[in-house]
């Protein structure tokens, strides 16, 4: 269950100001199906698990986080037992 407080889905540009990246390179990286995001209609939402696993992600790793190998593994899972969340 979401936080009460915390939004659902963020904006490609408040995305952007999480990540401190242009929202370009979100929308970039959308579009070439290396960034997680729902369409609706004619834009784009980042949804907040989505971006909360990155950073979590980038935090404990120590390394570089690839947010296209976030969207492969998790198209990968879904194929594979029907579903994962982010």
């Amino acid at each position: 269950m979401p936080n009460a407080g915390a939004p659902a889905f963020y904006t490609v540009r408040e995305a952007a100001r999480i990540l401190r990246v242009n929202p370009a390179t979100i929308y970039r990286a959308i579009r070439e199906d290396a960034f997680p995001a729902v369409r609706v209609r004619t834009r784009y939402v980042v949804p907040a698990a989505a971006l909360d696993r990155l950073v979590a992600e980038a935090a404990t790793s120590g390394g570089c986080i690839d947010p296209a190998r976030m969207v492969a593994e998790r198209r990968a899972a879904r194929e594979i037992v029907g579903g994962a969340p982010w």
